[in-house]
């Protein structure tokens, strides 16, 4: 990695609400894009933002005023930039009706964009560039020129690119904005494409737009800065066409702990933004997403949260304090004592060392038909395990549900009691009602007599999470003799299975001499 200067200035042109709405089914309300730009600037203090592209439609260009309306009462309104094209008034007078102060020209950064898309050479681009520059200057707006398809421009024909630039030079673009339109370059591209593009104009600002096709460009990002370029563009949540733009939240983590540079960023409120954009975008991002996905401040291998608790072992500068988040210790079936003790902490939970003992097992033995089991979890399976005997004259073996809509429900059994099978059907107007059928019928050959089911309570743990585990607590009722017996499972006719086990289980029990 090449050495950068860590006193640059980096700055950030976060362009979600322009490339990121080009994101297969996703519109931004006017107030969801008013709302959005706000959080950009005055609570994750980005820089520049990109929000719209003219003349698509008068519902956005509503939209854009309203941007501009609140940007102009913070003292923000040149941060505010808007896309155009090159048609002479048309784009320049849009923005400006809609309160605009920067336009951000697209004009063709390959030759054969430009010979086959609009019939025109480079001179004659760079007259019809002219024409709308000089006027967009008139109507006193800031002018940007993106060279669209940069990269393969660049690639194919890099005369063209140089005399597009060249040919533009004097007519006050404040910003170059090259694009890396369909995410071909690799780091090495970037980095020497870049460095070439500087070297041949050291006097003009360049920005990089990077895209993410080949799943580059953070590692483009880098390449980029690392030749000299000191404006990236990005997006929340890498939203935008095809696989998206760069991420800001990556883009701001790596340029602070790889290269040294600081920005304006505030990281506390990356993860507050990302959930925003999610929420209003409706496109959610995967658990396992660098710094703001939900599970990538938790530790799943019990031998991790062992190694943080004697020492930080596992902690990098990647801390959830940092984004104002917290770490958590995942439960489940590679959980360690420490794993659990942690969670137990968190809830305010004390027990002894046996107790923690039993209650991780149990953790691990639900892991291994559960994926991950959650902190909210652990009040029922501590319940669980501490009211169980375990008591085993009765063993479930097997427990075949089968029901639907509009019909009955049907269930095959086998019960080990007292080390001896027994098989048997049921039927019901439910899975559980079904399990009691046949349950009652092997029993009835023991000699076993059921009582009477009194209360039946169902909980999950508060979230309310599809995926909980569901608590159920049945109150029986024997001759003069109220109980109530508990089942923990993920099914919740299986939680009342395991209830009604239990409950068989201390009966025989109380039965034996």
């Amino acid at each position: 990695m090449i050495k950068v200067k860590n006193d640059r200035r980096i700055s950030l042109m976060d362009t979600t609400l322009r490339d990121g709405e080009q994101t297969q089914g996703v519109s931004f309300s006017a107030n969801e894009k008013v709302n959005i730009a706000r959080a950009l600037l005055q609570s994750l203090k980005v820089d520049r933002i990109e929000v719209a592209s003219a003349c698509v439609s008068d519902g956005e260009q509503q939209a854009v005023a309203k941007i501009c309306d609140w940007a102009s009462e913070e003292g923000l309104v040149d941060r505010i930039e808007i896309l155009g094209f090159v048609d002479y008034k048309r784009s320049v007078d849009w923005i400006k009706k809609a309160g605009g102060s920067v336009i951000n020209l697209l004009a063709k950064g390959s030759e054969k964009h430009c010979r086959e898309q609009l019939g025109r050479d480079l001179t004659s681009h760079i007259d019809d560039i002219s024409r709308t520059v000089e006027y967009a200057r008139e109507r006193q707006l800031r002018v940007n020129m993106y060279l669209e398809d940069w990269s393969s421009g660049y690639s194919d024909s890099r005369d063209y690119v140089y005399g597009l630039v060249s040919g533009t030079q004097d007519l006050g673009i404040s910003h170059y904005l090259l694009p890396d339109t369909l995410g071909l370059f690799s780091p090495r591209e970037v980095f020497d494409s870049l460095k070439e593009m500087k070297e041949q104009f050291p006097k003009e600002e360049f920005d990089f737009h990077p895209h993410n096709d080949y799943g580059l460009a953070t590692a483009n990002v880098i390449a980029a800065i690392e030749a000299g370029i000191d404006n990236i563009h990005c997006t929340v949540n890498c939203l935008g066409e095809r696989a998206g733009n760069a991420s800001l939240a990556e883009v701001a983590v790596v340029t602070r702990d790889k290269l040294g540079i600081d920005l304006s960023i505030d990281e506390t409120q990356i993860t507050l933004v990302s959930r925003m954009v999610e929420n209003f975008s409706g496109k959610w991002i995967a658990a396992n997403t660098p710094v703001v996905g939900a599970d990538v401040f938790t530790q799943t291998a019990g031998i991790h949260a062992d190694g943080d608790m004697k020492g930080n072992l596992y902690v990098s500068r990647l801390t959830p304090e940092r984004f104002d988040r917290k770490r958590s210790y995942a439960l489940g079936k590679m959980s360690g004592k420490a794993s659990l003790v942690n969670n137990l902490e968190e809830l305010g939970i004390s027990l002894s060392e046996e107790d923690q003992a039993k209650v991780l097992q149990r953790v691990v033995t639900l892991g291994d038909s559960k994926h991950v089991i959650t902190a909210e979890d652990l009040p029922f399976i501590i319940a669980d395990v501490m009211e169980s005997k375990e008591y085993k004259y009765v063993d479930l073996i097997k427990c075949d549900i089968n029901t639907g809509l509009d019909r009955g429900s049907s269930v095959s059994l086998t019960l080990n009691i007292d080390g001896e099978d027994f098989e048997g059907d049921g039927m019901g107007n439910g899975g559980f009602d079904a399990f009691m059928d046949a349950v009652t019928k092997i029993l009835s050959r023991t000699g076993f007599v059921m009582p009477l089911l009194k209360d039946y309570e169902v909980h999950i743990p508060r979230g309310g999470k599809t995926d909980a585990l569901t608590e159920c607590i049945i109150t029986w009722q024997s001759q003069e003799q109220e109980f109530k017996t508990r089942g923990v499972d993920s099914n919740q006719v299986m939680a009342a299975v395991k209830a009604t086990t239990r409950m068989i289980n201390m009966k025989m029990h109380a039965a034996a001499p």
